[in-house]
Formats: structure tokens, sequence, C-alpha cells
């Protein structure tokens, strides 16, 4: 089922960071810092329909998630079947940028067993409205940032301090860290037997959870969270 726009970054409206001036300070090795401002780049860059780069990468989305199907037009129907709100998912993307884009064709490209269980929504028992997946990814995206408080210059909260860490051992920890939240999200989804109306309160959850394994004192890699066990490739 898609929903209306108000259902893209809705919850994050109401939520609030648990931030601290304890971690401001906190000292960063240059590698550490250098990707994380690298990170931080990418979160700037809109998605621009109008850029061929940007085209590209939208239609290899497609052709991840349907190999076999051919793409009429970047302006089609046929993205509501992976879950988008209209036939443009460029209005989608307005909420959160090319990163947004760029997560999802990561996860369909490194995890694309997993990427595929979850678009079509394979595995547990389902509820009769599922949560709409390409909206789900950019929500998804928008709680990590949120989380991690990567609009800061340097996180203040615990799991953005320790996030910065994994990255400063692994360039690709937030992708990674996005498909482990996704993976964690359909999880949670089907724990709590969701319906489409409770996708916020799933997500909230699914924060709370990654908080918490993020907070561990023997995570030191991104693969170290419990968490990375959801993916297959």
């Amino acid at each position: 089922m898609v929903g209306p726009r108000s259902w893209i970054g809705g919850l994050f409206n109401r939520s609030t960071n648990r931030r601290s001036d304890k971690y401001v300070d906190y000292p960063f090795n240059p590698l550490q810092v250098q990707r994380l401002q690298r990170l931080q780049e990418r979160l700037q860059v809109p998605f621009d329909e109008t850029r061929p780069d940007h085209q590209e990468s939208l239609r290899s989305l497609w052709y991840a998630a349907f190999p076999n199907v051919v793409l009429t037009a970047l302006i089609s129907e046929q993205w509501k079947d992976m879950g988008w709100q209209g036939h443009n998912p460029s209005t989608d993307f307005r909420g959160c940028g090319f990163v947004s884009l760029e997560n999802l064709l990561y996860f369909a490209r490194t995890y694309p067993k997993s990427f595929h269980r979850l678009l079509f929504k394979e595995g547990g028992k389902r509820a009769t409205w599922e949560y709409p997946f390409a909206v789900a990814g950019i929500n998804v995206t928008f709680m990590l940032i949120q989380m991690l408080d990567l609009y800061s210059v340097k996180p203040r909260c615990l799991p953005g301090v320790n996030f910065v860490k994994l990255l400063g051992e692994d360039e690709e920890a937030f992708d990674v860290l996005y498909c482990i939240a996704f993976e964690m999200m359909d999880a949670q989804w089907l724990a709590m037997h969701a319906s489409y109306m409770e996708f916020n309160e799933v997500l909230r959850v699914t924060r709370t959870q990654l908080e918490r394994e993020l907070s561990l004192e023997d995570v030191h890699r991104i693969r170290d969270l419990p968490a990375y066990n959801l993916l297959y490739q």
C-alpha cells in the first residue's frame, strides 16, 4: 500500500535526539574526521532528475530490483511496484536527497538476497496492508541520519560517536548500517505483527534497538553488530 506524502519522515518531526555536550569534543582521529566529512558531503546532495548520473542510478535500481522487466520510462506507473508513492520517484527523494537512492542501490548490489526478500515481502506472516518498500527505505535513511546526529559538525550522542569509530574502520559503514537497519525494521515488523498504520512505531522500536547495539563496548567494526547476522547475500 502506498500512503500520503506526509508518510515520508513523519516520525522524525516528532522525535528527539538524545544529545549531550560531553561528546562535542570527542577526539576523533584524522581518518575518522575525513570520512565523516565525506559522508556529510553526500548528505548535502539533492536528487536531481535532470542529472544523467542520477537518472542512471535510478535505472540501475529498477533493474537491480526487476532484472527481467523493461522500464518503459523514468516517469512511469511501474515504480509503484517497488513501493514508491507515485509514478515519479524523484518527488519522494526530495525528502532525503540522493543518499537515499545510493542506500537502496547499495543494498540491492551488496546484499541482493536480503534486498529481494524485503522487496517481495518473503518470509513470515505478512499483513494485508504492508509497508511500501521504497518509501520505507527513505524513512530508514532519515532515521539513521537523525539517530547518528550527522547534520551536526560532530555527533553529540553515544551511538553517533561510536558510529564514527566504525566509519574509521570501514568507509562503507553507513551503507552497511542502512542494510542492517532495513533488515532490523522488517524483523520488528514481523515480530510486532504490524500493519501499515503502525510503521512509525516499528521504526521507533528499530531505532531503539540499533542505538543499543551501537552502544555495546565490544563493537569495533560494523560487522560486530549483532544484527549484522540478519544480512545475507
